[in-house]
């Protein structure tokens, strides 16, 4: 369902709904421009040897060098292994599980952690929570993920406060995806509260969230949202705590970083609801059964999916041309996945709903046609994920 109606990229073919997109007056977009300033203008040999620096000045001052959060997706699979192989670290691996990781993924961690020899501590949070956290935050912006993005931006802070440990190394920059940041600065990106509140909690603290969820009917302990809530800045500035990505200060290209993991250590990547394999052979969103969902919402609201942005990295990269890029954002962008159906029964909604919901917060001018959707073929796992009978029947 590619719209023949939005402004594009002349380029990267992405449209003038994806958030922070501008153009220039040859029509190619801010994010291409930043890719081009990436690999043209800066100097990464200084980078590292910042990054040689920032290690430095932590090793071997606590129980941990750094802390690592870690899923076992492509991203922080390398940052943890790039950490060890070039620096020698001693890592606390961090993972906070959000309740929908695939088999595949769970088949490469367990080897993995094995093969690096690190300690490792997950988090799962109350699932009854996450079920209704997950409704509010999809009613209020369309965005279920609020308690996987809070809880995986936050949880490691505070673990790092626990075991007093300063350093956090994040993988790919936000530069490489948006113009919230970019390289054209020459700023090396962090993880703070600034960008907590800006990206990761879409402006909603914890405490608005527990009022919002908290009912006399059906009261919710106010405990349970430690989980997603920033640590007190106090804490942090009394910890001198530096969370920073790894891709400010090597040249992030996950096309590269993903054939090494694949190499070294095993990594193994897997199937994309409504993404062919041929584009996606870097493995790229396969942690969570419900990336298919997100991506459809996105589809509803912006005109672009999945699809689209991974072939507007790879031509941004060299990888893929302009015309072959069109030639699959057609064919296959914004097809709704089988996950919906789960998603369904988990928030208790109809399909009806939902579309009402999501259709209310389009971005103009696009204007989403349900009668024209196409349906994404079930991945492999389906069937292994978790039920629940909680979905309306009209």
């Amino acid at each position: 369902m590619f719209s023949e109606n939005l402004k594009r990229c002349t380029r990267c073919l992405l449209p003038e709904t994806y958030e922070t997109i501008e153009f220039d007056d040859e029509g190619v977009c801010n994010i291409c421009r930043g890719a081009e300033h990436k690999y043209t203008a800066i100097d990464w040999g200084e980078r590292k040897l910042l990054l040689d620096r920032l290690i430095e000045k932590h090793r071997g001052k606590g129980d941990y060098d750094c802390i690592v959060p870690y899923s076992g997706g492509k991203d922080s699979t390398f940052q943890l292994y790039y950490l060890m192989k070039e620096y020698k670290v001693k890592p606390l691996v961090i993972r906070f599980n959000h309740g929908f990781m695939r088999p595949t993924l769970e088949d490469n961690n367990e080897r993995i952690l094995k093969k690096l020899g690190v300690d490792c501590l997950e988090f799962t949070p109350n699932w009854q929570i996450v079920k209704r956290l997950m409704l509010e935050s999809f009613k209020r912006k369309t965005d279920f993920c609020w308690h996987c993005h809070t809880g995986i931006y936050s949880w490691p802070l505070r673990m790092a406060i626990k075991f007093n440990t300063p350093l956090l190394f994040w993988g790919e920059p936000l530069a490489d995806l948006s113009a919230y940041y970019d390289y054209l600065n020459d700023e090396i990106e962090v993880e703070d509260e600034k960008k907590f509140n800006m990206v990761r909690n879409l402006g909603i603290s914890a405490d608005d969230m527990w009022g919002m969820i908290n009912t006399p009917e059906d009261p919710v302990d106010r405990r349970d949202l430690i989980p997603y809530t920033y640590p007190a800045l106090k804490d942090l500035q009394a910890l001198k705590y530096a969370s920073v990505c790894l891709g400010s200060f090597i040249p992030w290209d996950y096309t590269k970083n993903t054939e090494i993991i694949k190499r070294e250590l095993g990594w193994k990547i897997d199937e994309l609801e409504g993404v062919p394999r041929e584009i996606n052979d870097h493995g790229e969103k396969i942690e969570c059964f419900m990336q298919g969902t997100r991506d459809y919402i996105k589809f509803i609201k912006r005109g672009y999916s999945r699809v689209a942005q991974i072939n507007a990295f790879h031509v941004r990269n060299g990888r893929m041309t302009t015309e072959q890029a069109r030639v699959w954002d057609q064919e296959f962008d914004g097809q709704r996945p089988p996950s919906l159906e789960v998603f369904l029964e988990y928030v208790g909604l109809t399909e009806a709903e939902f579309n009402e919901i999501v259709k209310a917060t389009a971005i103009p001018p696009y204007d989403h046609d349900f009668a024209a959707n196409k349906d994404a073929k079930p991945v492999w796992d389906a069937v292994k994920w978790y039920r629940e009978e909680n979905r309306k029947k009209s």
